[in-house]
């Protein structure tokens, strides 16, 4: 399923955010989590990934480092402890925005039964 541009906005930063919250990880291997993990939903190209990062790195949400040991460098990038704290409340308003849409019907219910 392929998600409107409006809502992959709001996901995409986020997505991005909670990958990174296991551990550094470079570009590429964002991609691949993205579609992998979201079988799908969230995969996202290197031409929209790393404008989302430098944006992400603008606002001191992640921080990068390049490793130049193997046959090429690469960019590896990591949540920082602002992007840890808006990862939290990013959680927050995904959970209360689930349990809104289940309570109309849409996906799982909220938690506590019955509306």
């Amino acid at each position: 399923m392929r998600i409107e541009k409006q809502l992959m906005r709001g996901a995409g930063p986020t997505a991005v955010l909670q990958l990174l919250s296991s551990g550094e990880k470079y570009g590429y291997e964002l991609v691949e989590a993205l579609a992998k993990r979201s079988s799908g939903v969230l995969a996202m190209g290197q031409s929209t990934l790393y404008p989302l990062l430098y944006n992400l790195e603008a606002k001191g949400l992640v921080a990068s480092r390049v490793d130049k040991t193997g046959p090429r460098p690469r960019r590896y990038y990591r949540l920082t402890d602002k992007g840890r704290k808006r990862l939290a409340r990013d959680h927050k308003q995904w959970e209360a925005l689930r349990d809104a849409m289940g309570s109309l019907g849409i996906g799982p219910q909220p938690a506590g039964g019955a509306v």
